[in-house]
């Protein structure tokens, strides 16, 4: 079973495959499934010496200085989690939002749109924004299965507004410019929330007897004055996105203008306590080495996928089968729906990437377009039971029961699937921003 044996690579393709699957349904750490199964993979498939493969990958891929903006990323949105900003952030959007179709429930739209563009993370946004609107929307008579719903699929959007965790390492593993990445996920992320605001306002409209009563009536002064606690946050996501969108900064510079930017905010504000800035760090750190364990191993399956033949072998057979573009794009959603229902949405992206990439290539498939199309089939797999992660965020926060949680966002999934079929129809709303960003530098 050591070394190449032409005859025996369909048992070895059979016991490797069954391997991972396997590993990954035990509960193991990804990242040592990954590197657990890919040293199977290097014994039985070349000569090499796995030991030394594996030492080799797995360092090329921690190294990466594009990777650098991730934890920079994860720590600006830990440091927001932890301090008033984000408070803040609600209460200067609630009465703008609350004369809209559909009142306050907007704001776990647009809280959650806001707060992805300094995060990047969707649990960060969801236990955010949800530790603030539930309490208030409870209050005020808002429906339960809005609520849940609502913020369920919205805090979905950390994985696309940039800066975005999955796009970073999807960039890193196809090698695509992140900055172009953050761009093309700048309006497909507004679209999208844009979407789920039409989705509350037409359930306003269509279930009145549901809706509770408007707010009391604010003047305009008084709506400016509560504005003034936005201009932190708004001032935070200038310097973050608007030092790539003009060519100042790089990803991993605009990270860390991000970090610095929240740190100076917090500490004016006087909510960057010791034990704070403690927790943030220490909540970083525990991410990113989670999701670089999981790079780690998920670079060395695609080496050792290489040499099985088997992404090679797909591509072949998908360009044999002469699919369109688009039915390949159908094909994959489905791929990636049931995919997601068993994996996280980043474990989901580095363990097929291997696979995909060779396809995709050959299809003739635009991979900044595909970046944004993974995005959005990822943040299916956030609300879909049995390992949905949002739902075990929102179990957590409300005590409500699984079944239920995944029902209330079940309108939320069926919305981002016509996000997917939007992306086919107009392949400009990803291309059109980094395009015209290029374009000027």
């Amino acid at each position: 079973m050591t070394g190449f044996d032409r005859d025996a690579v369909g048992l070895k393709i059979g016991i490797f495959l069954f391997v991972l699957f396997f590993l990954l349904g035990t509960g193991l750490w990804v990242g040592l499934a990954l590197m657990g199964v890919a040293y199977m993979g290097m014994i039985g498939f070349t000569p090499r010496n796995p030991g030394s493969s594996m030492s080799i990958t797995i360092w090329s891929s921690a190294s990466s200085w594009t990777l650098t903006s991730l934890p920079l990323f994860i720590w600006m949105g830990e440091i927001l989690y932890r301090t008033r900003l984000s408070e803040d952030m609600f209460k200067g959007l609630a009465p703008w939002l609350s004369r809209f179709p559909g009142g306050l429930l907007h704001t776990n739209v647009v809280g959650c749109t806001v707060f992805a563009a300094v995060s990047g993370s969707s649990a960060a946004t969801l236990t955010t924004v949800g530790k603030m609107s539930i309490p208030e929307l409870r209050k005020r008579g808002y429906p339960e299965f809005m609520i849940i719903g609502t913020l369920a699929g919205a805090a979905t959007l950390g994985l696309m507004i940039p800066p975005s965790l999955t796009l970073i390492v999807y960039g890193v593993t196809v090698q695509e410019s992140i900055t172009s990445l953050f761009m093309a996920g700048v309006i497909p992320g507004l679209v999208l929330a844009g979407l789920f605001m039409a989705y509350i306002a037409g359930w306003s409209v269509l279930r009145k007897d549901q809706a509770p009563a408007p707010e009391p009536h604010m003047s305009f002064t008084a709506k400016l004055r509560s504005s003034v606690l936005l201009i932190p946050v708004i001032a935070l996501i200038l310097v973050v996105i608007g030092s790539m969108y003009l060519g100042l900064a790089t990803a991993t510079e605009a990270a860390a203008f991000g970090v610095i930017g929240a740190l100076v905010l917090a500490g004016l504000q006087g909510s960057l306590s010791r034990r704070a800035f403690l927790e943030s760090l220490f909540g970083a750190t525990r991410t990113s080495a989670m999701i670089a364990m999981i790079l780690m191993g998920a670079s060395f399956l695609t080496l050792a996928m290489g040499f099985t033949g088997v992404p090679r072998a797909l591509a072949g057979l998908i360009a044999d089968m002469g699919l369109s573009p688009v039915a390949l794009i159908v094909a994959l959603t489905l791929f990636y729906i049931v995919i997601g229902m068993f994996l996280d949405g980043i474990s989901a992206v580095v363990l097929t990437m291997a696979i995909i990439e060779p396809m995709v290539r050959a299809a003739g498939i635009d991979l900044l377009w595909f970046g944004i199309f993974i995005v959005v089939v990822v943040e299916m797999a956030q609300i879909t039971p049995p390992v949905g992660f949002n739902l075990f965020v929102l179990q957590g926060m409300t005590r409500h029961d699984m079944g239920y949680i995944a029902r209330t966002a079940l309108p939320m999934f069926l919305i981002m699937l016509l996000m997917v079929a939007i992306l086919v129809l107009f392949p400009g709303l990803v291309t059109w921003l980094p395009d015209m960003v290029q374009a000027t530098q």
